[in-house]
């Protein structure tokens, strides 16, 4: 019996793509790891003018741009752990140091003999004297949370400890925090592609027959399948799920209902316009996705026509807003040109994406919120950078005259903004899911 539920998990996963064993994990993000520290972040310190980088955090309270840091064996910092980044731009060389008693997996080694020196503090600055860097960058932000992660203790600590010429030097490393943060490499972007296949299989089984019988199901039992078999594929879920319904005489629902709330145990029934969100991790990455399927009428053979009609205007404000991505662009200029361009063809777009990775509401240009569809002052300020990925959240309002109400066509891909323009990691929904009767 075993032999045959293994078999059949095998090739129910290999539908969506191919999920590692932990030991292949943990090979993979050990490589990605490598790559970027060696490769990207040379160039992300030289972009930010910070030549050392210190990224110093406790066990159980790390920084979040040290938990990204952390190699697959590590699953927390030890003790306090102090990363020391070194960038010499003309011999064209980065050091990774950690001021710790261990090497930080095979990437960081350990600079710090207790033994011939006791104090911690006393050896950070020891290695500061011995390279005399131009700018130290230490993770303190206003706007950015992912990359104000030095917390108050360590930070008293750290400058107690420095000299008054190396304390004056301490500047905010926010720009090269989030770099770090939002930028992708080819080695992740592999793996994306993957991960947004998973994603896409688990929505589209989770909407069909096999899971959803009308008159019964309901829309717990598809949020706690999807959940299920989330677990079931050793993959996590980096938010709970939700479903909610559009139906032909109900009232159409704040955004607020949609998003926080969604549907608690709500029977679906044939007629019914279903809505997802859902993401899950795998290797250190993210995916966020919101799509829709329609419950047909027992001896109805498609969705209506008036319905994928007005999920063809979803897809219009998708291609509005993302032929805007242009390097150097904010976040609030994306924005508030995408919203004035839908406007002006007769849409209603509300549009509020943020930048999507190692964190799923990650760092990089906000581009709207729900409640915020005039701009957001502080992060919707930060520019579009190339190698990027974008959660392209975004809904329309279209009048349903068949319905005699509204309805909203509320969408999220994964995107990737790179150096030859935008692309979906894995493709679209460019049309609704029909649900048919067994």
């Amino acid at each position: 019996m075993r032999i045959i539920y293994a078999l059949f998990l095998l090739v129910s996963f290999s539908s969506f793509g191919q999920v590692l064993s932990e030991r292949d994990r943990a090979t993979l993000k050990d490589e990605i790891l490598a790559d970027r520290f060696n490769n990207l972040l040379p160039q992300l310190m030289d972009r930010a003018a910070i030549d050392m980088w210190l990224v110093i955090s406790r066990e159980y309270n790390e920084d979040p741009v040290m938990k990204t840091m952390l190699p697959a064996k590590w699953l927390n910092a030890r003790r306090r752990t102090i990363l020391v980044f070194y960038r010499d731009k003309a011999a064209n060389t980065i050091e990774k140091l950690a001021v710790a008693r261990y090497d930080v997996g095979k990437n960081i080694t350990s600079a710090w003999n207790k033994e011939e020196q006791p104090n911690q503090w006393r050896r950070l600055v020891e290695i500061i004297k011995e390279r005399n860097p131009e700018k130290i960058g230490i993770n303190i932000s206003e706007d950015f949370g992912l990359a104000d992660g030095l917390v108050t203790t360590d930070y008293e600590e750290l400058k107690e400890a420095l000299p008054e010429e190396y304390e004056n030097k301490l500047v905010s490393a926010e720009k090269l925090a989030i770099g770090w943060i939002e930028t992708r490499t080819a080695k992740e972007m592999d793996l994306y592609n993957t991960l947004v296949e998973i994603t896409h299989g688990i929505i589209d089984e989770a909407f069909s027959s096999k899971v959803i019988t009308p008159g019964t199901t309901t829309t717990d039992d598809v949020v706690w399948f999807m959940r299920q078999k989330v677990t079931d594929m050793g993959l996590e879920t980096w938010f709970h799920p939700t479903i909610d319904i559009q139906r032909t005489d109900e009232a159409l629902k704040s955004h607020i209902y949609s998003f926080s709330k969604g549907e608690k145990n709500k029977v679906i029934i044939p007629g019914d316009l279903l809505h997802c969100d859902f993401g899950i991790t795998y290797i250190g990455l993210n995916t966020d996705c919101q799509q829709h399927a329609y419950v047909l009428h027992e001896g109805e053979t498609q969705v209506p026509e008036f319905l994928q009609n007005a999920f063809k205007d979803g897809n219009r404000i998708q291609d509005i807003f993302t032929a805007n991505f242009k390097t150097g662009s904010t976040g609030n200029e994306i924005l508030l040109k995408s919203l004035s361009e839908g406007k002006a063809e007769g849409l209603r777009p509300s549009i509020y994406t943020h930048p999507l990775g190692t964190y799923g509401h990650s760092a990089g240009p906000t581009i709207g919120m729900w409640d915020s569809q005039g701009g957001v002052p502080g992060t919707g300020d930060y520019p579009l950078y190339p190698n990027t990925v974008y959660a392209i959240e975004l809904n329309t309002t279209v009048s349903i005259k068949e319905w005699s109400k509204d309805i909203r066509i509320m969408l999220e891909e994964a995107g990737f903004y790179g150096e030859n323009g935008f692309r979906y990691v894995n493709g679209r929904q460019e049309a609704i899911k029909p649900i048919q009767w067994q």
